[in-house]
């Protein structure tokens, strides 16, 4: 999640020649530096263009922690501002990516991917900043929150002592090598509906966004254990399976009725997995071989959501190139499109831009025109309204030029995300 798909190697003067054509292409595309693209009213169509700005570990932004508040600001709008040149519409900007705030919340610390040191206030508000300046732009932002995952480590003494975490350890497991809320109490989902709603209430975000951990992804070997709170609370379903299902169902529906009643208007939308069930093991799933599905694995039951609308919109990660053997970009998009027919849940697509000449990567990455093919496939169903790319650091830094080819071949003019 490679062999080059052109024969000979690069010079290193080739691969300046086409990254220096690439940002000058992607910067041709800026009308005037921080404003919005000029445009007439009807020439401007709805589709989602979206690019996901990442915060945990310093993913995508900070650069690094420990920045002035000027310099974190300056790259925060450096990012909208390429996201504008891109003729992206849409920033999806993780705001809680480790039970932490990127605002002033009173529910959770400061995050320690601004200062350094968890708890420390970063002397400005990331959040609000984030708000103004891409609507300023005529962007949207989407605040994305992470429900359940406390920390990348699994000691809790590295927390800050009035830490939610170090006050209730009844509400945390340790798994992986790293911390988790656990989904099946629900005094752990009361706290965090309320620390992410908190945001909500404070500012006019477009949209709130939930990634693709409900419960964590599986680890050979290990074991999460909620025996405790199964015995306390599973004892009217078949399994534990169901159970946790149904944890999951109910914070994804409390959330969606908390963002109505708080800010009416404001849409709700997640990015899981991109399998729900391999067709192997549910007729209803998708002709994949994926190692992972989200309702078995993850207990997230993603197609339910969008057939019942308890979601508005549906970005599956679906991070694998045309003809991929265990999960095909075509058959999923295929499958995602027949899931949203006759729903009122928008579809997107999650693309997986970080993979354009990476390492590692089937040959199919190692072309420049494979995220291109990938919305021009994408074109042919209707459900389909829009994409959304991982990640901004990509964006910015263009690899193989993957970016600008989207941009000259489908994104030619600007376009108001859907509502």
């Amino acid at each position: 999640m490679a062999a080059r798909a052109m024969s000979g190697a690069r010079s290193a003067a080739g691969t300046v020649s086409r990254r220096t054509v690439a940002l000058g292409v992607l910067a041709a595309l800026t009308t005037a530096a921080g404003s919005a693209p000029a445009y007439a009213s009807g020439q401007r169509r709805r589709e989602m263009r979206g690019v996901w700005l990442a915060t945990v570990a310093n993913r995508d932004w900070p650069s690094r922690p420990g920045l002035t508040p000027e310099e974190q600001r300056a790259e925060l709008t450096a990012h909208l501002d390429r996201a504008v040149a891109a003729r992206l519409n849409t920033v999806v900007f993780q705001v809680r990516p480790t039970a932490d705030a990127l605002w002033p919340s009173p529910y959770e610390p400061w995050s320690e991917y601004l200062t350094g040191t968890q708890g420390q206030d970063p002397g400005w508000d990331p959040l609000g900043t984030a708000v103004r300046e891409a609507h300023a732009r005529g962007l949207e932002l989407h605040a994305w929150f992470n429900p359940y995952r406390v920390a990348n480590h699994t000691d809790p003494t590295r927390l800050v002592p009035d830490h939610p975490a170090r006050r209730h350890p009844e509400w945390v497991v340790p798994y992986g090598g790293k911390l988790y809320y656990n989904p099946g109490l629900p005094e752990v989902r009361r706290f965090v509906r309320r620390a992410m709603l908190d945001a909500v209430a404070r500012y006019p975000v477009d949209a709130v966004h939930f990634d693709d951990y409900f419960y964590p992804y599986p680890v050979a070997g290990q074991t999460f254990d909620d025996d405790a709170a199964y015995d306390a609370y599973g004892g009217g379903f078949g399994d534990r399976a169901a159970w946790r299902r149904d944890n999951i169902d109910r914070l994804v529906r409390e959330v969606a009725s908390g963002i109505r009643r708080i800010r009416p208007g404001t849409r709700f939308g997640i990015s899981p997995f991109g399998v729900w069930r391999n067709a192997a093991t549910d007729p209803l799933g998708s002709d994949t071989q994926a190692g992972v599905q989200t309702y078995d694995d993850l207990y997230a039951d993603t197609r339910k959501w969008v057939r019942e609308h308890w979601i508005d919109y549906i970005v599956p990660q679906i991070y694998w190139n045309i003809g991929f053997p265990a999960a095909d970009y075509a058959k999923l998009v295929d499958w995602w499109a027949e899931q949203a027919a006759d729903t009122r849940t928008r579809l997107y697509v999650g693309e997986a831009l970080y993979k354009a000449g990476a390492a590692g990567q089937p040959p199919a990455w190692q072309d420049p025109a494979e995220l291109s093919r990938h919305l021009t496939l994408a074109a042919d169903y209707p459900q389909v309204r829009g994409h959304v790319f991982f990640a901004a650091q990509e964006v910015a830094r263009d690899p193989l030029g993957a970016m600008t080819r989207v941009v000259a071949d489908h994104y030619r003019r600007p376009a108001r995300p859907p509502r």
